[in-house]
């Protein structure tokens, strides 16, 4: 089987679409640059189809790689027959080549070997046979200084039947079939833990069970967490009778002598070798799914997290908030660049709110701020109430700013690389300014995982993991763009073809030789070489370019096609961007060449319409109840204004000004069956929910949005 066949079998594209796609791959192309321009070649395929297609190219190799071992050393030993090879080389499943590979597999001394050295392993043969009418007369023949007497004889027997049973790739496929059909997990508290405090966010599963297939990825991996951290114990089970049924069906010909230590053999077989085997595996596999599962909701979080609105290039005053430490002020400019930073004791104990006032008004007019950026941890409500009492000379916008991450990044290397001179916590104040001008440029700084909007996301792949929110973080970035000449090097590193090496190059570039004033200067940077060039430079921007279209998404290869068309419409290419009413005479189809077709035509064509559109929308002043701040200010009826601050697979958590979010169920997302939190809300929407439930002492607050 070909890479492009086996890619065929897993997804719903047309073979030459797979085929130029991998092409495109071994040339070292990047996703968002094929998907976006070379659609032609592909068929239209999205980010999503041509990183599935990656990944199972990558499968492949994995697999080809692995079947080239097991053949060699199968060879070492002598044993490769040419129906063995045969089999091996037509298998393109990792499960059933770890089957075939079994039996030659070097493993620690079994029962069987010792019955081998002793020689039993002719006695087996003839048992297995079931043709002979005395096997008890026979196991007399094989009696030794070692093998004292015939029961020891049939034992060895036995214990060698019951590793071919294991080894019989017919009967684990059918046992993995009855584990993927009827498998159950059943869970049991650990009774010394019972009582712990930590145990009760588990207690749910103090006494459990369900069938494995319809455990939901959230629950079999906290059921997974609380039997890591010692309080459950778990157990992954079908019926015994039905497994039995399968191996006899396909060890037992006929009733025979034979019969009663076949059946001895087979239980022995199922208990000690195969249901610990094909358990585990069925476990590893829901686990395998869980995980993906988990992955692709805090890829969707994170994802949306990062194309938050941006408020754009404003200057910010932002504040870390905190009681008795005091509140932490910056000032940042429209580049996000800090200019003053100072702490303020608005709150107890100290309650020096007047001077606290006339220090922030002071800033908002030195400065010319025109907005406040208010982190949600500790204080945030209070700091809200006392910053809206001021009286501005001018109207100001409060946005309150999820800080999740923040002091990770402050603590962070690329923190003290940036602000060598301030120390944590002003660091830490900065980030939660700029991450309300550019959340995407900001939050590229933090590991996703800091972020908090994941699902057990400590619990699953954690090489899976990266590489989906890393996928993540580069379509987020490519998708809006970046501007060259104020984008930092952590976030240039995200862009198609760049990388953190060429990213501090440009950085080094631009400090030394002043701003870009066009793309084609991209190409004087150090080690940057024409396929990096060709994969990058469509997904930076550079404002007032001599050339427009250096501010666009357009490519440079496609430049002198824009040339033309504004020249056929007798314009220069200036007065043509953006012109919608000249953009509708082009025909697409009259400029078709042999590198670039019909779609990315028309691509071009929206992008003159609206050159460099962020396809992110503007932020947006939202307003807690003002009446609550804490847990404790919640009645059951309540109706609050709230915004959505993470997403599972079993609903969405709501911030509604009190330190405690607050669960909407996904069954109380609306009226009717919800199959998909996602269908229904989006991370950071502004909701409206009712308060069903509130338990103070375990913190935690029920909310619907049926109201």
């Amino acid at each position: 089987m070909t890479n492009i066949q086996f890619i065929a079998k897993s997804v719903n594209t047309a073979v030459l679409s797979i085929q130029n796609t991998v092409q495109l791959l071994e040339e070292d192309c990047t996703i968002p640059f094929i998907s976006r321009y070379r659609k032609d070649k592909t068929g239209n395929l999205d980010e999503v189809q041509i990183e599935q297609i990656a990944k199972l190219q990558k499968e492949y190799e994995v697999i080809v790689k692995r079947k080239e071992a097991v053949l060699k050393s199968i060879e070492e030993q002598n044993a490769l027959t040419p129906e063995l090879d045969k089999k091996i080389q037509q298998s393109f499943d990792l499960q059933e080549l770890e089957d075939f590979y079994l039996p030659f597999k070097k493993k620690k001394k079994t029962k069987a070997d010792l019955a081998r050295e002793n020689g039993l392993e002719p006695l087996a043969k003839i048992i297995m046979a079931q043709n002979s009418e005395d096997v008890d007369f026979l196991a007399s023949n094989y009696l030794n200084d070692t093998v004292i007497n015939e029961d020891a004889a049939l034992q060895g027997a036995r214990d060698i039947i019951a590793e071919w049973i294991n080894e019989n790739i017919y009967v684990r496929k059918q046992l993995r079939r009855l584990f993927q059909r009827k498998a159950t997990i059943a869970t049991k508290v650990v009774k010394t833990k019972k009582d712990e405090q930590d145990a009760q966010k588990f207690s749910h599963y103090f006494d459990w069970s369900e069938p494995l297939t319809k455990a939901p990825s959230h629950r079999l991996l906290a059921m997974l967490r609380a039997e890591n951290e010692g309080f459950i114990k778990y157990k992954v089970a079908v019926d015994s009778d039905d497994a039995y049924d399968i191996i006899d069906e396909l060890v037992l010909k006929k009733q025979s002598p034979s019969t009663p230590h076949l059946q001895l053999a087979i239980e022995d077989s199922y208990k000690r070798l195969l249901n610990p085997a094909i358990s585990n595996e069925a476990l590893q596999e829901a686990k395998a799914k869980a995980d993906a599962n988990s992955i692709q909701v805090f890829a969707k979080n994170l994802g949306q997290l990062l194309l938050a609105p941006p408020l754009g290039e404003k200057r910010i005053l932002a504040i870390d908030p905190g009681f008795r430490s005091g509140c932490k002020v910056v000032c940042l400019d429209e580049k996000g660049d800090l200019l003053y930073n100072e702490t303020i004791y608005p709150h107890a104990p100290q309650n020096e709110t007047g001077m606290a006032m006339k220090k922030i008004k002071s800033m908002v007019n030195a400065y010319q701020i025109d907005a406040i950026s208010i982190g949600n941890g500790t204080a945030s409500r209070e700091t809200e109430f006392f910053i809206k009492k001021i009286a501005f000379d001018k109207p100001i916008q409060v946005f309150i700013v999820s800080e999740a991450g923040a002091s990770v990044y402050s603590a962070s290397k690329i923190a003290r690389e940036e602000f060598p001179n301030f120390d944590v916590t002003v660091r830490g104040s900065v980030s939660i300014g700029r991450r309300l001008s550019d959340p995407l440029a900001e939050l590229v700084k933090i590991d996703p995982k800091a972020i908090g909007v994941g699902q057990y996301q400590h619990d699953v792949d954690q090489t899976k993991l990266k590489e989906e929110l890393d996928n993540t973080v580069i379509r987020c970035v490519n998708s809006v763009g970046v501007n060259i000449n104020t984008a930092s090097k952590h976030l240039l590193s995200y862009v198609s073809g760049i990388g953190e090496k060429l990213a501090e190059n440009i950085v080094q570039y631009r400090s030394e030789n002043g701003p870009f004033e066009d793309r084609k200067q991209l190409k004087k940077v150090p080690r940057l070489g024409e396929k990096a060039y060709q994969q990058g430079v469509a997904f930076i921007r550079i404002s007032n370019a001599k050339n427009p279209l250096d501010n666009s998404a357009v490519h440079p290869e496609a430049y002198n096609i824009v040339e033309k068309m504004a020249k056929d419409l007798k314009l220069s290419v200036h007065d043509l961007i953006a012109n919608k009413e000249k953009t509708a005479l082009i025909k697409p189809e009259n400029y078709i060449t042999p590198e670039i077709g019909l779609l990315t035509l028309k691509d071009i064509i929206k992008e003159l319409e609206k050159p460099g559109l962020d396809p992110r929308k503007s932020a947006k002043v939202f307003e807690f109840d003002p009446n609550v701040k804490t847990i404790k200010d919640l009645r059951t009826g309540m109706i609050l204004p709230g915004i959505v601050n993470n997403i599972t697979n079993f609903g969405c958590f709501v911030d509604i000004g009190t330190k405690e979010s607050g669960l909407v169920h996904i069954s109380q997302l609306k009226a009717g069956f919800v199959s998909d939190v996602n269908e229904v809300v989006k991370l950071h929407q502004q909701v409206t929910v009712k308060v069903v439930a509130v338990d103070e002492d375990r913190k935690r607050i029920q909310l619907t949005m049926v109201l």
